[in-house]
């Protein structure tokens, strides 16, 4: 499979008019909190070094949730692995809850206050709670305010995370109004067994448009990688699902033993594979985890996309079941 540790992970753009980013993106979703500091340094210095620029260190402190510290822990990752700020580029959340009594440019400002930085490169808009059509915001207002700070510098680009496609559309006729390039990205739960928004029509017809896609949850929180039961908190089940997906961890697991990979070399090498991906975002705590994803690359090379997806159709769990426009 040859020396992973020495391959440098492909750059793609981000949609039309976003940077360009590592094929591969580390993401926590408080990661940090559960590492020993050194190893902590050591696995983003090594992601550094493998090719990867992408970091979302969002913090997933929804008001009125308990405070939690991976972006002031990243703050600190940085500094101690002596990496210069345009060495990396820095992706936020952006909450939409008490949205617009709770303005985006002070929530903003306070999430670069504690990733140690006066700017993201990306924002990444969280969901929209209780109506997919976009009703429940103010959309217009949204995009004005997100042209605004893209006018001040204090984000470079921005997208959503799980929205609907009719939502989508909407938000960038707005935006474009507004005088900014609109949403360069579409953060979706994408694996071999979550596919059908990724997979359906309405995502097809904005990818053509120019919309790039980050693929998480790939591993289903360490399911689809052997973690049937997990102990911490994962993401929420679109479709109720999940008994399906812990139900195919074992034929996937096959499929990577034929292939001469981990599972979640193959997860990896499946999000990889859809033509609108520009980056994979996982997590990892450990540095043997993120060079065994990073090996996926190898896979998708050395299997190639049409046979590795053609191995994976059994497993496609949520199909018939979500609504390929969205959530």
């Amino acid at each position: 499979m040859g020396d992973i540790d020495s391959m440098t992970v492909p750059r793609r753009r981000l949609g039309v008019e976003g940077p360009y980013v590592s094929a591969l993106s580390l993401g926590s979703w408080h990661t940090y909190d559960r590492m020993d500091f050194h190893d902590a340094v050591d696995m983003v210095s090594h992601a550094v070094e493998l090719g990867i620029n992408l970091f979302d260190v969002a913090v997933y402190g929804i008001p009125g949730q308990k405070p939690v510290f991976t972006d002031v822990l990243f703050s600190a990752i940085v500094r101690a692995a002596g990496l210069a700020r345009e060495e990396y580029l820095l992706s936020t959340k952006v909450w939409l809850e008490g949205y617009p009594a709770r303005p985006l440019r002070e929530q903003v400002e306070r999430a670069m206050f504690r990733a140690g930085t006066e700017y993201a490169d990306l924002a990444i808009l969280g969901d929209i709670r209780g109506d997919a059509r976009g009703d429940a915001v103010d959309l217009e207002r949204l995009a004005g305010d997100l042209a605004e700070l893209e006018e001040s510098g204090l984000i470079g680009h921005w997208g959503v995370n799980n929205w609907s496609a009719q939502a989508i559309t909407t938000i960038r006729r707005h935006a474009v109004e507004a005088g900014s390039a609109g949403p360069q990205v579409a953060q979706l739960k994408y694996s071999p067994c979550r596919r059908a928004i990724a997979d359906g029509a309405p995502f097809a017809e904005l990818f053509s448009a120019g919309l790039s896609m980050q693929a998480s949850d790939v591993l289903e929180g360490g399911i689809l990688a052997g973690k049937v039961a997990p102990t911490r908190e994962i993401g929420r089940d679109p479709g109720g699902v999940r008994e399906r997906i812990i139900a195919s961890a074992p034929g996937i697991a096959a499929v990577a033993a034929e292939l001469d990979a981990s599972a979640a070399q193959v997860c990896v090498a499946f999000a990889l594979s859809h033509p609108a991906t520009a980056s994979v975002l996982f997590g990892a705590t450990r540095r043997e985890q993120l060079v065994d994803n990073v090996a996926g690359l190898r896979l998708l090379d050395r299997v190639g996309a049409s046979a590795l997806r053609a191995r994976l159709v059994p497993f496609f769990a949520d199909g018939g079941v979500v609504d390929p426009s969205g959530p």
